[in-house]
């Protein structure tokens, strides 16, 4: 039985290796090597008139775009590699045990019950709002997405004590973004081993929402984390732009944060004089802020986070990169802190190579 499953294992694996390893080399020639037979950076594409357009500009007008494209190839090459991976996990083990694979995932999924008539009620009511139909039109759906849910469960866990067992080691790095960690106003260590960037709009209701999950990250890393406030107000928000004029104001009285929580505490109060009443409140000197942010001193800045962000790939806030590893939207908790830890592991293996 062995001698078959490691000749199934055989016809398997190769063509997911091959599929990998072809979907690399079609990224690799169309994302690295195609632009460069193109033409150079500086290479005039076209003239208009007695203008010349530049590979250079045409990128620069579409850096989010690109910068979308190679995430989404490091994303197909990975989730490429996993499969593999996790294929590779159940064939040593097949071997192992000296059974096939599908006995093996047998065993797996025995122990997984049929939900109860309980956990279909519990599911139904925790989305009956959600579900417009009777519970007896739509239990059979329920009972089997609940079983699927739990047979992946078993599966994940039962990969994951593979993992640990035979010693998993990824050479894959992740793909990073290369963004000045030294403008904007910072909390933390500027040694600490793992910098967060965080592209924010003050009057985004999801930059509001992720506002205390970044305080928790600060109190639960401490001094291993640093994060970087930059700007991105985005043009469908009439007060963004202001509002993030007024923080770097308040950052000249080393009270940006301060100035940080008290606009996102109240995201509808960030018309001009609302922010300079909220300055008052927190005991700036009021003439000195007024002054600032009628001057419009910190718009240029502003505009130099916006263009750096849009280098990036930012499109829309909040936009977080984490030692340049780029996450979008609200970001819960447990996302963040999968991605700091993984950095902060690959930080404690590269101490002791």
């Amino acid at each position: 039985m062995r001698s078959n499953d490691s000749k199934s294992r055989s016809w398997f694996a190769l063509p997911m290796v091959v599929m990998v390893m072809a979907v690399a080399l079609a990224f690799y020639l169309a994302g690295d090597r195609a632009p460069q037979a193109v033409a150079d950076i500086g290479e005039v594409l076209a003239r208009v008139g007695s203008v010349e357009i530049t590979l250079q500009e045409v990128e620069g007008n579409l850096a989010s775009e690109l910068m979308e494209v190679n995430r989404q190839r490091h994303e197909i090459i990975e989730q490429g590699l996993e499969d593999v991976i996790k294929e590779t996990l159940l064939e040593i083990e097949s071997q192992a045990q000296g059974m096939p694979k599908a006995e093996l995932l047998e065993q797996v999924y025995a122990d997984v019950s049929q939900p109860s008539e309980a956990d279909i009620d519990a599911f139904y009511k925790s989305r009956k709002g959600r579900i417009d139909k009777p519970k007896e039109e739509v239990a059979g759906q329920i009972r089997n997405y609940l079983l699927t849910q739990s047979r992946q469960n078993s599966y994940d866990s039962y990969l994951e004590g593979l993992r640990e067992r035979y010693e998993v080691e990824s050479f894959m790095e992740p793909i990073r973004s290369q963004i000045a960690a030294g403008a904007g106003p910072s909390v933390g260590p500027m040694d600490a081993p793992v910098t967060i960037i965080e592209f924010s709009d003050f009057q985004c209701p999801y930059c509001q929402r992720l506002a205390p999950t970044i305080d928790q990250v600060k109190t639960a890393y401490a001094d291993r984390v640093r994060v970087v406030f930059r700007q991105f107000p985005l043009p469908m928000h009439k007060d963004a732009q202001k509002a993030a004029e007024a923080s770097l104001c308040a950052a000249e009285a080393g009270r940006f944060w301060e100035m940080h929580d008290a606009m996102f505490a109240n995201i509808r109060a960030l018309g001009v004089a609302e922010l300079k009443k909220t300055a008052g409140g927190l005991e700036l000197d009021q003439e000195t802020f007024d002054q600032c942010l009628d001057s419009g001193r910190y718009a240029t800045q502003v505009a130099e986070d916006i263009r750096e962000g849009r280098a990036a790939g930012v499109s829309g806030t909040p936009a977080i990169f984490i030692n340049g590893r780029f996450l979008s939207g609200a970001a819960s908790f447990d996302t963040l802190a999968k991605v700091i830890d993984d950095e902060l592991q690959r930080e404690d293996r590269a101490g002791t190579q």
